[in-house]
C-alpha cells in the first residue's frame, strides 16, 4: 500500500430516472477518521451505509461528505404541491394583513424555496435504485479521492526522503569532527590550567587522562549512531508504505531528542563545538520540516 496524504477532493455525479445525485468528498489531516455529513433530510437514513463505505477505504482524516439529490421535475414527485399551497396562502394572508394590493406571488421565488422541488413528501421513501446509486457514487468518489491522496503522498514522501538524506549527511559530518574532540579538550584544559597554576609543570599523562574524561562526558558518538539508525528506520517506513503517519511522528520525536542532546554536549569545544552546533541545528531544522510534512500522511 502506497503512502497517502490526508488532503484531497473528489466529486461524482450520477443521473437516473428519479433525478440526479452529486456526492463530493473533501479531506484534510486529522488524528483519526472524522466524518461530517451534509445531505438532504430524506437521505439521513443512508448515513450509516455511506459511512461504512468510506471507513472501508480510509483510516485517518477530517472528511466533509456533501450529498445532494435533485428529483426530475414533473408529476407529484417534481413539485411539492402541499408546500406551494402553504406558500400561496401565506402570501395572501401577509398581503391582506399589510393592506398591500395589486401584488402577485413570484413563482420563481416560490420554486427556490428548499423542498419545493424534488419531493412530494418529506416522508417519501427512497427507491432501491436511488439508494444503490448513492452507495455507488460514494465508492467511486472514494476511489478518486484515494488516487488524489496517493499522488500527494508520493510527492510528500520523495521530499521527505531528500531531507532524511540531508540529515544523514549532517550526521556524517558531525562524526568526522567528533574525532578531533580529545585533542581539542587537551589544548583547552592545558591553557586553562596554565592560567591557574602560573607556570607550574603539569604531568602530560594526567593531563591526557583528565582531557579524556571530559571528552567522554561530552562524547556524541552514541547520539550520532542513534540518529543514523533512525534515518534508516525512517526510510524503511516510507518504503513499506501504508498507515505510517503516527509511527513517523514518534520516530521524528526521537530524532529531535537526539539532536537536542548533541547540542547540549558541544560546549567547551571551541571552534569544533560551534561547527557541530551549526550542523546539529541544521539537522533539527530538517527534522522539523519533515515532521510538518508527516502530519499530513495517513
Amino acid at each position: 500500500m502506497s503512502l497517502r496524504s490526508m488532503t484531497g477532493f473528489a466529486r461524482v455525479r450520477k443521473t437516473m430516472e428519479e433525478g440526479e445525485i452529486v456526492l463530493s468528498l473533501k479531506s484534510v489531516n486529522h488524528r483519526g477518521l472524522d466524518l461530517h455529513f451534509h445531505m438532504p433530510p430524506e437521505m439521513d437514513g443512508l448515513e450509516n451505509e455511506v459511512r461504512a463505505v468510506i471507513k472501508n477505504g480510509m483510516a485517518r482524516g477530517h472528511v466533509q461528505v456533501h450529498l445532494s439529490f435533485t428529483r426530475l421535475s414533473g408529476g407529484a414527485s417534481g413539485l411539492n404541491r402541499a408546500l406551494l399551497d402553504v406558500y400561496l396562502k401565506a402570501f395572501q394572508e401577509a398581503a391582506e394583513m399589510s393592506q398591500i394590493s395589486g401584488q402577485e406571488p413570484d413563482l420563481n421565488e416560490a420554486l427556490r424555496i428548499p423542498g419545493m422541488l424534488g419531493t412530494a413528501s418529506e416522508d417519501a421513501e427512497l427507491s432501491k435504485g436511488v439508494t444503490q446509486a448513492v452507495l455507488d457514487a460514494t465508492a467511486e468518489a472514494l476511489q478518486a479521492l484515494n488516487r488524489f491522496r496517493d499522488r500527494e503522498g508520493a510527492a510528500t514522501a520523495e521530499e521527505m526522503r531528500q531531507r532524511c538524506g540531508n540529515i544523514r549527511g549532517l550526521v556524517s559530518r558531525m562524526d568526522e569532527i567528533r574525532g578531533g574532540a580529545v585533542p581539542a579538550f587537551q589544548k583547552r584544559l592545558r591553557e586553562r590550567l596554565a592560567e591557574l597554576l602560573h607556570g607550574v609543570t603539569i604531568d602530560p599523562q594526567r593531563l591526557a587522562q583528565e582531557a579524556a574524561v571530559i571528552a567522554d562526558r561530552s562524547d556524541i558518538s552514541e547520539e550520532l549512531v542513534r540518529l543514523r539508525t533512525h534515518t534508516g528506520q525512517f526510510e524503511a517506513m516510507l518504503s513499506d508504505g501504508g498507515e505510517v503517519g503516527k509511527r513517523l511522528d514518534f520516530l521524528l520525536q526521537e530524532m529531535n531528542r537526539e539532536a537536542n542532546t548533541v547540542l547540549s554536549k558541544t560546549g567547551g569545544l571551541g571552534d569544533l563545538g560551534l561547527t557541530i552546533t551549526e550542523l546539529a541545528l541544521a539537522a533539527k531544522s530538517e527534522i522539523d520540516k519533515i515532521r510538518e510534512q508527516s502530519l499530513n500522511l495517513e
